[in-house]
C-alpha cells in the first residue's frame, strides 16, 4: 500500500467531499448485526465517522499517521496506523469493512485473504470510490484537459483503476446488486483549487518540478467561474458490494 496523502492531510480532511447519508444506510440495510465495523485505508476517517452512527464500535486503519492525526474523533472509533494487508484483528470479527478511494493502492490478493479471513459469516465486504467530478462542460473540459495532459506522466499506475470505475480492479467475488449513488456539493472556485491540490499527482509534480500547476490551471478556470460563485459538484460514486457467503474460492 502506498501512502500519497501525508503530506497534504490536513487538505485531504478540510477539501475532499463526503459521501451520502443515503449510501450508508444501503449499506447498514445489508447487515445483519452492527457489533463490528472495519474502515481500511481511512485516511481523515470521514467513513469511519459515518460507521459510528450505526456500529457499536468502528475500527479504522490507514498507514499514514499525518492523516490519522487529522481524523475525526469518536468515542467508539479506534484509529491505529495499520496496513490494510496485515492486521492482528481476530478471525471473523467484523460484520462490515469498507474501503473508499484507497483500494487501487492496496495489494490486491493479501487485502483480499484479510477481508475473507476477518469478516463474519454473512458478512459484507463494500468498495467505494469516485472518479472525475463534473461541474459544467465548459469547466470540465479544462479539468479534464489538466487531469489528463498537464499531468500526464505524474499519476501513479494504479489511478487508472479509479477512471475504469474500478470495472478492472481483481474482485473474485460475487457482486451484489447496488443502487446509484452520488456525492452532490456546492463549491467555491477557492473549494474546487483546494480539492485538486489534494490530488496525488499535483504533489508529485510540485516534488519534481518546485511549481504548483493548479497555478497554471487557475486562471482558465476564472474566465468561466467568478471566484465568488457557488456552483454544484458532482462525483458519481463507484460501489461494489459482496457478502462473505457468496465468496468464490480464490
Amino acid at each position: 500500500m502506498k501512502d500519497n496523502f501525508s503530506d497534504q492531510s490536513k487538505d485531504y480532511a478540510k477539501f475532499r467531499p463526503h459521501y451520502p447519508s443515503e449510501l450508508f444506510d444501503f449499506l447498514i440495510s445489508l447487515t445483519s448485526q452492527q457489533a463490528r465495523a472495519w474502515d481500511c485505508g481511512t485516511g481523515n476517517g470521514q467513513v469511519a465517522v459515518e460507521l459510528a452512527n450505526h456500529f457499536e464500535h468502528v475500527y479504522a486503519t490507514d498507514i499514514s499517521e499525518n492523516q490519522i492525526r487529522e481524523a475525526i474523533k469518536k468515542p467508539n472509533i479506534t484509529y491505529e496506523i495499520v496496513r490494510a494487508e496485515h492486521t492482528a484483528f481476530p478471525d471473523n470479527y467484523f460484520d462490515l469493512i469498507t474501503v473508499a478511494q484507497a483500494i487501487h493502492w492496496f495489494d490486491f490478493d493479501s487485502f483480499y485473504r484479510e477481508v475473507t479471513r476477518l469478516l463474519k459469516p454473512a458478512g459484507i465486504f463494500a468498495v467505494i470510490g469516485y472518479p472525475l467530478l463534473q461541474v459544467t462542460p465548459e469547466i470540465d473540459i479544462i479539468i479534464h484537459e489538466f487531469y489528463e495532459r498537464t499531468l500526464n506522466g505524474y499519476w501513479d499506475p494504479e489511478r487508472k483503476y479509479l477512471d475504469e470505475n474500478y470495472e478492472t480492479i481483481p474482485f473474485p467475488f460475487k457482486r451484489l446488486s447496488t443502487p446509484a449513488f452520488k456525492m452532490e456539493i456546492s463549491w467555491t472556485l477557492a473549494d474546487l483549487t483546494g480539492f485538486l491540490n489534494t490530488w496525488s499527482a499535483v504533489q508529485h509534480f510540485i516534488r519534481k518540478n518546485g511549481v504548483n500547476p493548479v497555478n497554471d490551471v487557475l486562471p482558465k478556470l476564472k474566465n468561466v467561474w467568478p471566484s465568488e460563485e457557488i456552483k454544484k459538484i458532482i462525483f458519481p460514486i463507484i460501489l461494489l458490494v459482496t457478502r462473505k457467503e457468496d465468496h468464490l474460492a480464490h
